[in-house]
């Protein structure tokens, strides 16, 4: 038997994309678990009934108290009262303890991880130019609120809209037996209830998503603001970040206000229309009383009925004002975590098999969408790399070198001409599949705030300790990895390196992603300026290891130090998005051409500086 906790699969992934419609897109967010949500409602709506009986049972204790008066109650009225306290001391403890128990056990703490887990699946398949488009702080904000208030929504239309309307239903089935026109005060009064939620409502929602925004806002400022903490630093510009932050949160407090206001409004009008209930309903049963149309538990019933909705009624509709919001929070969510996925593969698309290396550049032009006649990016670019060949990349900034790499790594799709690798157009193929036969090695390389463990794992999850040890040490990072110990006492290893790994220096970062690379030995490497961190001497230390790692591989290497790839077996220039020039450098520098020029102003190996410097 399936546990209760089991009962709805938290993690099983989406059909498709989600849909932009609120409707829709909770379908989308909650397919699988609709039947065990719907049971849940159920229960919650068996609970609602419980309190009418309450109301009821109290009602028929009073009229048979006074049919059979204090002597001959206990003997008369024996049955019923066993029946009362067995109702009120088992039936309705467990009714209810059953529908907690459907909402603490099962709902709560699976819905909001099935939602988070599909939304953040997508938002994962996002190309990268989403996410250069936006605060990292404000999407991870955004997917947090939006899987918090879908959970919310399901939690308290089961918890309270359907344990409400269960109760109303039973009250006016209720009131009926009593008298049709007691229950026709009810409908008149339920009226003005629904017209009032009805205006306010969708005012509430409207807000709500004002102040999901203004407060996403606030997350995504500070966030960018903690995460670049050294440039601000740096910069002395504590000030001026403190400045945007509270721009940011003055614009969230006038929403919050403005909600709030509205709210008050709500509160104030609720409270009147809640007084007229009791007025209606016991006032109506006493003159009907007075004219012998109705008993003292008949008014003792109407009595319990009218206080409880009358209560309920402020619960019911701040749950509702509570639903209308996280309502506008879903909305104001679907906005930003649900356009199409920019880049995604074909539907028929097939994995790369294990490649030899080849790839080849055919006529590749892309500009970025901004059209031939643009600035920036790649034009006609053909270009091979052999299997097992060492090709170097010069060029200034803004050359098309890491535009080249992009292509590459499929992180944008070539607007003219084709990638092939093996013979096999990117663009067939699954981009997973891609990526893990390619190892890169980036200039800027952020590590995850994990152990060092984790961190070099990244490479190959299924490595062994003996593996990663040693490619750790062929990076020559296995020494400063042994000295570290983060704020928390874990050492060597098991320390962690800090967000972005910003407990490293420059130089031990790329040394641990070079082990990465080293450890998930792919057939092509890519390296964007991979020992530009180091200085000379520690250089000069992994330049084996770097060989090494190189052997049998086709490399692809981006440098200004043309140091570094002057042992290239061709080295490829690059010049506004174009290639210029292609040889070994001993050719380049006979052919005295744009490399020679790069050559002859280096001082220190590095492109671009005066020699006089």
């Amino acid at each position: 038997m399936t546990p209760l906790a089991d009962l709805i699969r938290p993690f099983t992934p989406a059909d498709g994309g989600p849909p932009r419609s609120l409707i829709a897109f909770m379908r989308w967010a909650l397919r699988g678990s609709m039947g065990v949500i719907a049971l849940a409602g159920l229960v919650s709506a068996l609970v609602g009934t419980m309190e009418v009986v309450s109301a009821a049972v109290l009602g028929w204790l009073i009229d048979g108290a006074l049919a059979s008066g204090p002597d001959a109650v206990f003997s008369e009225q024996l049955g019923l009262i066993v029946f009362a306290a067995l109702f009120f001391v088992l039936l309705r403890p467990i009714a209810f303890g059953a529908s907690a128990a459907a909402n603490a056990i099962v709902i709560q703490p699976n819905v909001f991880p099935l939602v988070l887990s599909r939304i953040n699946r997508y938002t994962l398949g996002q190309s990268v130019t989403y996410f250069d488009n936006d605060f990292a702080g404000r999407i991870a904000q955004k997917q947090m609120q939006t899987a918090r208030a879908a959970t919310e929504v399901v939690s308290e239309i089961v918890n309270t809209i359907l344990f409400a309307l269960a109760s109303i239903i039973g009250a006016g089935v209720l009131l009926l037996g009593i008298d049709w026109r007691v229950a026709l005060s009810l409908i008149v009064w339920l009226g003005a209830y629904f017209a009032l939620i009805g205006w306010f409502m969708p005012r509430i929602r409207l807000r709500s998503k004002d102040r999901a925004a203004a407060r996403a806002m606030v997350s995504g400022q500070i966030v960018d603001t903690i995460t670049n903490i050294k440039t601000v630093k740096l910069f002395g510009h504590s000030e001026h970040e403190d400045g945007a932050a509270l721009e940011t949160m003055e614009r969230y407090r006038t929403d919050a206000i403005s909600f709030g206001r509205l709210s008050s409004a709500f509160r104030l009008c609720l409270m009147t229309v809640a007084g007229f209930l009791p007025v209606l309903l016991i006032g109506g049963t006493l003159w009907l009383w007075s004219l012998g149309g109705a008993s003292a538990g008949d008014i003792a019933a109407t009595g319990a009925i009218a206080i409880r909705i009358a209560q309920m009624t402020g619960w019911v509709s701040f749950t509702l004002m509570g639903i209308y919001a996280n309502v506008g929070e879903v909305e104001d969510g679907i906005r930003t975590l649900t356009p199409p996925h920019a880049l995604t593969d074909k539907p028929d698309a097939k994995p790369l098999p294990q490649v030899r290396g080849l790839v080849e550049f055919d006529d590749v032009t892309f500009t970025y969408g901004r059209g031939p006649g643009a600035g920036g990016g790649l034009r006609n670019i053909s270009l091979t790399l052999h299997e097992g060949e060492k090709v170097g990349l010069v060029g200034a900034s803004g050359a098309g070198k890491s535009t080249l790499v992009s292509l590459l790594l499929r992180l944008y799709d070539t607007e003219h001409g084709a990638i092939r690798i093996d013979g096999h157009d990117v663009r067939d193929i699954t981009q997973e599949s891609l990526r893990k036969q390619i190892s890169m090695v980036t200039q800027e390389t952020a590590m995850f705030n994990r152990s060092a463990r984790d961190n070099l794992l990244y490479g190959r999850p299924g490595a062994g300790e003996e593996s990663m040890v040693e490619a750790a040490d062929q990076a020559e990072a296995h020494a400063f990895i042994g000295d570290l110990r983060d704020f928390k006492g874990r050492s060597g290893y098991e320390a962690h390196l800090g967000e972005r790994g910003v407990r490293l220096s420059g130089g031990q970062r790329q040394r641990i992603a070079l082990a990465r690379a080293i450890l998930k030995d792919a057939p092509i490497l890519v390296l964007d300026e991979a020992t530009s961190a180091l200085d000379s001497e520690v250089e000069a230390q992994i330049q084996t290891a770097l060989e090494r790692v190189m052997e049998h591989k086709t490399v692809l290497a981006i440098a200004h130090r043309l140091s570094t790839i002057a042992h290239m077996d061709r080295i490829v220039v690059m010049e506004e998005g174009r290639i210029v020039e292609q040889g070994t450098h001993t050719e380049l520098l006979r052919l005295g051409g744009v490399y020679a020029g790069f050559w002859e102003k280096q001082s220190g190996g590095f492109l671009g500086l005066d020699a006089a410097e």
